[in-house]
């Protein structure tokens, strides 16, 4: 069983979601830790990008600060590298293909995988297509997680049995950001795959609430909350740290029924 299973192994998978580099690298190393205390059971790593094309208003706005203050790859694998004894948790990188296919998809993965990076999310890169990067992902021990949306229909059995470590569902149409109303979408989505698969599936876009989190807690794998997490990061930029684990912890207690 790989790292990745293992999380969501002892229930529903609290998945926290950070832009690297925002406001600093610094601050990114911090956050690691503050929500690995708080109970995340894996951490999602934004590569800010210049065309965040999933992305909404605030992720963009991250993507922008972190990439204003010099952010770049190879610093953040070194980062890695050196947080990586301390935390134990999974970590996920999200990121769009073309700063993969710039670097080298060869590289990139043996880079990710020796500063302890377990799996990659990359939005726009088709099922269909992955062939390029699963290749070197499968060499380097790493797993490539799919993703799932409102819009996937017929293709949701295919990817669900193709798929590897979780399942990323798209809770509903749209960029990321936080909604009032996260609808039934990811339900019926979760639903179909456990016709085909037993693979772990973990909602994401638009979670924001603790009672958000406890509700899709109620039907999913796993619950990935990203853009309030953000949001206070853009708020309080280096002194963010004390809010932050205020708030995870208030959602995993939602997560686990605490």
């Amino acid at each position: 069983m790989s790292s990745i299973q293992q999380a969501f192994s002892s229930g529903c998978a609290f998945i926290p979601f950070i832009t690297g580099g925002d406001p600093d690298l610094e601050t990114t190393e911090h956050l690691l830790y503050t929500l690995q205390e708080a109970g995340a059971d894996l951490i999602e790593i934004g590569i800010p990008f210049s065309d965040p094309i999933a992305e909404g208003p605030v992720i963009e706005a991250a993507d922008a600060r972190a990439l204003a203050a010099g952010f770049t790859v190879d610093a953040l694998f070194e980062m890695l590298a050196c947080v990586r004894v301390g935390i134990t948790v999974p970590i996920l990188l999200m990121t769009y293909y073309n700063p993969i296919f710039v670097y080298g998809p060869d590289r990139f993965c043996a880079a990710c995988a020796a500063c302890g990076v377990d799996g990659l999310i990359v939005p726009d890169l088709p099922f269909e297509e992955r062939t390029e990067l699963w290749e070197p992902c499968e060499a380097q021990g790493l797993e490539l997680i799919s993703l799932i949306a409102p819009t996937s229909e017929e293709r949701i059995e295919m990817i669900a049995q193709g798929a590897s470590g979780f399942l990323y569902c798209v809770s509903s149409l749209g960029v990321t950001g936080q909604r009032h109303d996260l609808g039934s979408a990811a339900r019926d989505m979760i639903a179909r795959v456990c016709r085909v698969s037993d693979i772990p599936c973990a909602v994401g876009f638009g979670i924001a609430t603790p009672e958000q989190a406890r509700e899709v807690a109620s039907f999913a794998d796993g619950v990935i909350v990203g853009s309030a997490f953000v949001s206070i990061i853009a708020e309080q930029g280096r002194g963010c740290i004390p809010a932050i684990s205020h708030y995870a912890q208030d959602i995993e207690q939602a997560i686990s029924g605490r």
